[in-house]
């Protein structure tokens, strides 16, 4: 009876030391979803969705756009981790006991100006994919959507109030 215990007690032992293993999946390139295996969006990145595959591009398209999108990334990367970087100086800020006035806004203003910098590479980057794209191309676009996922409506986001920090949380 003790040697049926043992052994059970072993089996049990194993299964629940092994369980853990099951938390971690397929990552970057392996498995369905949104993530960085699925071709309609191909991870981060402004306009890698599926409204590209929706226009019908030919090979020397898809070669320029891959190519205005490195080159847009690469471009903007620094900017974005810039402006991760001291949007989280500016919640250190506010977490203070006492925070101080002059240092926040100027943290703040220094988020604008990134953001403004972000928005005017988007707006470049959105008028050279232009160039590429033919007339018939532009209105498909135009009518599913700048860089919109599917099931968003033709206005695009998500609207109404959503799943925020929680209340009392403002940032």
């Amino acid at each position: 009876m003790k040697k049926l215990a043992l052994a059970l007690t072993a089996i049990g032992l194993s299964l629940l030391l092994t369980i853990p293993v099951f938390a971690f999946g397929p990552r970057e390139g392996k498995g369905p979803g949104m993530g960085y295996g699925n071709p309609d969006y191909r991870g981060y990145g402004y306009c890698r969705d599926a409204s590209f595959s929706q226009l019908n591009l030919t090979d020397e398209q898809k070669t320029k756009l891959e190519a205005l999108q490195l080159a847009h990334d690469k471009e903007v990367r620094p900017i974005r981790e810039k402006m991760f970087d001291k949007s989280v100086e500016l919640r250190r800020l506010w977490l203070q006991t006492d925070p101080d006035k002059n240092k926040i806004n100027a943290k703040q203003k220094e988020v604008r100006t990134l953001r403004d910098q972000l928005e005017d590479k988007r707006t470049t980057f959105r008028l050279e994919v232009n160039k590429v794209l033919t007339a018939e191309q532009k209105e498909k676009l135009a009518a599913y959507g700048w860089c919109r996922k599917p099931g968003f409506g033709p206005r695009g986001g998500m609207r109404g109030p959503g799943g925020g920090s929680g209340p009392g949380m403002c940032y």
